[in-house]
């Protein structure tokens, strides 16, 4: 219901072929260039404020581009890039990039892929990724004292500094080898262009990082990577055959591009590396020690595509044990309720939420209740009137429901920030006059920032946070915020201090104070909360386990000291 903005999508095509071939077994020069379009608009939902892609042939001639890069900004992004595209452009490795800025930077500066330039083509490195990093001062800070001034202060940016160091020293490495054996001009140049070893340059860059992380990269030479970060934190998907080898960052994407069946596709593993030679042999290599699983729940929950076999089952699940909440919550009258879902992303955990009813004989009334209608342009209006316009992005099915007499479950996928609840939901279901609304989130109550690059990372924009410190404040427990505060600034790193705010107060207490907040003037229907449980979410996905979001219990050091952080500045603002 409220759009999140996530992190990116990554796409990435090495053909292993002669170019000919694949001109005369499918038609057209451009078949490159085709998958990778079709592989980016299956990822549009991954990012819509920028796009990018690259290229790289490796027959070109001295004096001739070798290595392209297109970008644009704007939710039309894959479009344009696409129509600067022609025959010189062609080559044997593609890469894409979807964007959504974490950090508020925006421009076009900032849309991947980032482009490192050198006259040995063995140096040039494009680079690209789906990521946030925690630690990123210590990076920068490890760079100055090497003796590099970056330009640019941003993540994507300083690592393409970092990993560019790394490969001009693993060139080096090659260029003193050749000149031991006796090679000499353009013979050291083959020599370093054939045996570049990109786990070395891997190794030696993402040793220094502390986030969550996709990272794709191309070089001028012919060498092409993916790489996961260790905590499996952010998803990556491969397919390898004769003809070609392809990355991305859902499953079903390569099903679609490739037809394929789901059982054709790899999953890389934490700390993995996928790596493609110059000469078209591919391995995996382990980069970094895996650590304890905390692959991203929300992922599966939000952001992914619900197309895929087992994320559709995952959203299933979470909505079918809801069931037995769902009866308590309409003291078990399901002859007189109506269930329906927030569309759009929350339609199947409404599927699997129906089917739990049904399995316990239960004769449901469905209905499609709420429409979501296109954005409302608010242009011509003043604040007061751009407000009342934004109320109305929702719409009813006016008759779905018996007036007074009739409950109405409404399932979503999360709430978040409460605001369009409040400002839209909440006041246009009330014009049906249901006896009871009872809203569902078929994932818990959101109480924690994300640092791993989801666009949420000030507690106060949750509003189980908002409630909580409500609370806190009606039963005056300020010595809980002070001594929460002062933990979170003396030891920011060891522990999330932040989790002792909601220690005083169940599920229970925090929904009933989020229905005060969220419930707007004058509306008649009672309102009651239900949410997933920790436990609930775990069953439904359990090779998902990272669930910070919920629990404060972040993979990483980084993410911990945010969290701490982020609490003390609350407080520090509040206070000015």
């Amino acid at each position: 219901m409220e759009q999140l903005k996530h992190e990116c999508g990554v796409a990435m095509i090495r053909l292993l072929k002669p170019l000919d071939y694949y001109a005369q077994k499918y038609g057209t020069w451009a078949y490159g260039f085709n998958k990778l379009y079709l592989m980016m608009e299956k990822q549009h939902n991954r990012g819509q404020e920028g796009a990018g892609i690259a290229s790289v042939s490796l027959d070109k001639e001295p004096g001739t581009e070798y290595m392209f890069r297109e970008k644009a900004e704007g939710k039309d992004a894959i479009t344009e890039i696409f129509s600067r595209v022609n025959e010189e452009m062609a080559g044997e490795l593609y890469m894409g990039h979807l964007r959504y800025s974490t950090t508020g930077k925006s421009g076009l500066q900032y849309v991947h892929p980032f482009l490192r330039r050198n006259n040995w083509r063995a140096k040039n490195l494009c680079l690209c990724g789906n990521f946030n990093m925690t630690n990123i001062d210590e990076v920068f800070r490890f760079l100055i004292s090497q003796g590099q001034s970056p330009r640019i202060y941003g993540d994507s940016y300083i690592t393409l500094e970092l990993m560019g160091h790394r490969l001009d020293r693993e060139v080096e490495r090659l260029y003193a080898i050749a000149k031991q054996q006796g090679l000499q001009g353009t013979d050291i140049t083959d020599y370093i262009d054939n045996h570049v070893e990109m786990t070395n340059v891997l190794r030696t860059t993402m040793e220094h990082y502390d986030g969550g992380y996709v990272m794709c990269g191309l070089t001028g030479s012919g060498e092409m990577f993916a790489v996961r970060d260790p905590w499996g934190i952010r998803p990556a998907f491969y397919y390898r055959d004769d003809e070609m080898v392809a990355v991305a960052s859902e499953r079903p994407v390569l099903q679609t591009t490739f037809d394929l069946q789901t059982d054709d596709i790899c999953e890389l593993q934490p700390g993995e590396s996928l790596i493609v030679r110059r000469n078209g042999e591919s391995h995996l290599e382990q980069i970094m020690p895996a650590q304890k699983l905390s692959a991203c729940s929300f992922e599966r929950i939000y952001f992914s595509r619900g197309s895929d076999r087992d994320i559709y089952q995952e959203r299933k699940r979470l909505g079918e044990q809801l069931t037995p909440a769902i009866l308590k919550a309409i003291d078990n009258d399901v002859t007189n309720t109506v269930f329906s879902y927030i569309p759009n992303t929350a339609e199947v955990a409404f599927y699997g939420m129906t089917d739990g009813f049904r399995q316990q004989g239960y004769n449901l009334r469905t209905e499609k209740v709420v429409w979501k209608d296109i954005k409302l342009r608010t242009f011509i209006a003043d604040n007061s009137e751009r407000n009342d316009l934004a109320a109305h992005v929702y719409d009813i099915s006016y008759g779905s429901l018996r007036p007074y007499e009739d409950n109405l479950v409404i399932i979503d996928d999360s709430i978040v920030r409460g605001t369009t609840l409040k400002e839209s939901i909440f006041k246009i279901l009330d014009r049906l006059h249901p006896k009871k609304i009872v809203m569902v989130s078929s994932s818990p109550q959101i109480r924690y920032p994300d640092y791993y690059g989801i666009d949420m990372a000030r507690l106060e924009e949750f509003c189980a946070f908002r409630a909580t410190m409500a609370l806190i404040e009606e039963r005056g427990l300020w010595q809980l915020v002070n001594d929460t505060y002062l933990a979170c600034k003396h030891d920011p790193q060891t522990e999330n201090h932040v989790r002792a705010l909601y220690e005083p107060f169940t599920v229970e207490e925090i929904n009933q104070k989020i229905v005060e907040m969220l419930r707007p003037k004058g509306m008649q229907a009672p309102i009651e909360l239900v949410f997933q449980s920790i436990e609930g979410l775990h069953k439904a996905c359990p090779n998902h386990p990272g669930d910070w979001y919920f629990t404060g219990h972040y993979p990483t050091p980084g993410g911990t000291r945010l969290c701490n952080a982020a609490f003390v500045n609350y407080i520090d603002t509040k206070q000015k």
